[in-house]
């Protein structure tokens, strides 16, 4: 069983670049304090660094 990772929306969209809201969309996250349990592949650990100023992320 791959790790799995907790991704937290800690900090509003507002003032983000057009591609950084389409990740967070992405990644299944919508308001602030919004979370998803995702498999920590190198496809999803390259969207949360993109984002990684705006998420928390915590393993599970």
């Amino acid at each position: 069983m791959a790790n799995q990772i907790k991704i937290t929306l800690v900090r509003g969209l507002s003032g983000t670049l057009p591609n950084q809201r389409k990740t967070v969309k992405a990644l299944g996250l919508g308001k602030i304090s919004s979370y998803v349990v995702r498999e920590a592949t190198p496809a999803t650990l390259g969207m949360v660094r993109v984002v990684s100023h705006l998420v928390k992320v915590e393993e599970v």
